[in-house]
C-alpha cells in the first residue's frame, strides 16, 4: 500500500517503522527538518518536509496515488484538514485522524465527522484509548497487561515471575503437563528487555515477563499457576487530573462502583473543574509529590496508585512515593521508552504507554485480511493478533505440526462455535475459526497474507 503519515513525532515514526518493515511505500510528512531527517536515515521509508495539510505538501508526498492517510501531528486541526484536503483533492479512499480534545468526540457532534462534512473514516483518541487500557487491567489484579479477544471469551495477560512464582525454572513443556486441564497457551517471553525464543524446553525464570493466552473463565486459575492470588482493588488514587484521570474516574464510577477512588491534581481551576464532573470521587487540589497530601489520601490505606500525569518523571516520582507511603500497587504513565529498562528496579507493578495504545489503535485499521484486532505488545518485541481463518488460508484444515507457520508466530487459541480450544500439535484450525496468535515484528506480513482472501476464492 502507499500510505502517507502526518507527523513524525514517537507515534508517526513508530508507526511507520512498523508499516516500513511490512514493504508498504510509506512517506512521513512534518515540518521539521530534523524529524524528517530521522525518518530519512533510519527507516525504509521517504521524509517530506511541509505541512501536513498543505494540497502542495501531500502532493509531493504522492497523494494523488495513496492508499491511505494516517494524521497524527500533535494538532487536531491540521489533523482533521489533512483527512478533508485528502479527501476532497485527492481522493485518498482511507483517511485516519488522531484527535484529542473532547470537545470533538462528543457524541452530539458526531455528524462532524460525516463524509458530507469532515470526511475522517477512524478517529483515534489516545485519552480514551489509555483510560481504557487502564481499567482492563484493574479487572485482573496482579497483571501488567490485560488484553480481552474474541468478544472476551479470551484473555491475553501479561505477568512477572516473582521470588515466590511456583513456576520458576519450569519449562513450558512441564508447565502444559503441571496443568493438563487449563487453556493456557505461553506466547511470549520477555527477559532483560530481549525477547526469548520460544520451545517446549524454555523455562521461565525469576524477573520474567511472561504472556499467555487463557479462557476467560480459567483467568483466576492461571494467575494463581503463577503466584497472583491478588485481590481486587477497592481504594484508589489517580495523581493527576487531566483528560485521561478525568475518563478514568468517570469510567470508574460508572463501571466500578465498589471501588473508592481519590484525585490528587496541582492546578486550583482544574481541580474545581474535575470535581464538578464527578459524582463520587474525592478531588484533592496539591502536588502528587506532596506527602502530606498523600497522607490527606489515605495513601497507607490504597490498593491501586494510578500516575497519569502529563510529565513522565512526576508519574514515576509519584507512584514510587506511594508504594513508599504505603500504596499496594502502582499503575504509571509513561510515554517515553527510555524508562522501559528500569521499570522492574522501580518497582512499578503496571506500565502504560500512550504510544503503544495509539499505534496498536491504527495498526488494526491498517491490516489487511480477515483480521479483526491488533495490539503492540512492548516496543520491537510482536503483535498480538485477533484474525479468522478461511477457506483459502494454508492454515485449514492440517494439523497444527505440519501447517507452514512463520517463524515467530504462536498461536494461542481457537474459538469456534463459541467454545475455546488450545491448540496443540494435532488440533486442525477449520474455516470460520477464530484465531488468536502471537507475531514477532519479522513475521507480520505473513501473518497477513495467511489470513488474506485470494481472488480464487471468488
Amino acid at each position: 500500500m502507499n500510505i502517507i503519515i502526518c507527523g513524525a513525532g514517537e507515534v508517526g515514526f513508530t508507526i511507520a517503522r512498523h508499516l516500513a518493515l511490512e514493504n508498504n511505500a510509506v512517506t512521513v510528512v512534518d515540518r521539521s527538518p530534523e524529524l524528517v531527517r530521522r525518518v530519512n536515515d533510519t527507516l525504509d521509508a521517504q521524509g517530506v518536509v511541509g505541512h501536513g495539510a498543505h494540497p502542495d505538501t501531500l502532493k509531493r508526498a504522492g497523494a494523488e496515488d495513496a492508499d491511505m492517510i494516517i494524521a497524527v501531528t500533535y494538532t487536531d486541526e491540521i489533523n482533521m484538514v489533512a483527512c478533508q484536503v485528502a479527501h476532497s483533492l485527492f481522493d485518498i479512499p482511507t483517511k485516519i485522524a488522531r484527535i484529542r480534545h473532547q470537545s470533538y468526540l462528543q457524541p452530539i457532534w458526531a455528524n462532524l465527522f460525516s463524509r458530507d462534512h469532515l470526511p475522517i473514516d477512524v478517529i483515534i483518541s489516545p485519552e480514551v484509548e489509555v483510560a481504557r487500557a487502564v481499567t482492563r487491567r484493574l479487572k485482573v489484579p496482579g497483571a501488567f497487561e490485560m488484553i480481552p479477544l474474541v468478544d472476551d471469551k479470551v484473555r491475553l495477560l501479561g505477568v512477572r515471575c516473582e521470588d515466590n512464582c511456583p513456576v520458576i525454572n519450569t519449562s513450558i513443556k512441564q508447565l502444559d503437563q503441571l496443568f493438563p486441564d487449563l487453556k493456557m497457551v505461553v506466547v511470549g517471553v520477555n527477559r532483560n528487555e530481549q525477547a526469548v525464543p520460544l520451545s517446549g524446553e524454555t523455562e521461565m525464570l525469576v524477573g520474567d515477563d511472561v504472556y499467555f493466552v487463557a479462557e476467560t473463565e480459567q483467568v483466576p486459575r492461571c494467575m494463581a499457576a503463577f503466584g497472583h492470588e491478588e485481590s481486587a482493588a477497592r481504594r484508589m488514587l489517580i495523581c493527576g487530573g487531566g483528560n485521561i484521570a478525568l475518563l478514568l474516574a468517570q469510567a470508574i464510577e460508572r463501571e466500578y462502583p465498589w471501588i473508592n477512588a481519590k484525585v490528587i491534581e496541582r492546578d486550583p481551576d482544574r481541580a474545581a473543574l474535575v470535581a464538578s464532573l464527578l459524582d463520587r470521587t474525592v478531588v484533592l487540589q496539591g502536588d502528587v509529590l506532596d506527602p502530606e497530601i498523600l497522607e490527606e489520601a489515605d495513601v497507607d490505606s490504597t490498593d491501586t496508585v494510578v500516575a497519569v500525569t502529563n510529565d513522565d518523571e512526576a508519574n514515576i516520582l509519584s507512584a514510587m512515593l506511594a508504594k513508599r507511603h504505603g500504596a499496594k500497587r502502582a499503575i504509571c504513565l509513561l510515554n517515553k521508552g527510555i524508562y522501559n529498562p528500569l521499570i522492574g528496579t522501580l518497582g512499578l507493578d503496571v506500565v502504560v504507554s500512550p504510544r503503544n495504545i495509539t499505534v496498536s489503535t491504527i495498526l488494526q485499521h491498517v491490516r489487511r485480511g480477515r483480521i479483526y484486532s491488533v495490539h503492540t505488545l512492548r516496543e520491537g518485541f510482536g503483535e498480538l493478533i485477533e484474525a479468522e481463518a478461511l477457506e483459502t488460508s494454508g492454515l485449514v484444515g492440517q494439523p497444527l505440526r505440519d501447517a507452514d507457520l512463520p517463524d515467530g508466530v504462536m498461536i494461542g487459541a481457537l474459538v469456534r462455535g463459541g467454545r475455546v480450544i488450545s491448540p496443540r500439535g494435532g488440533t486442525v484450525i477449520r474455516a470460520g475459526d477464530r484465531v488468536v496468535l502471537f507475531a514477532d515484528p519479522g513475521s507480520v506480513r505473513r501473518v497477513e497474507k495467511l489470513f488474506s482472501v485470494r481472488l480464487e476464492y471468488f
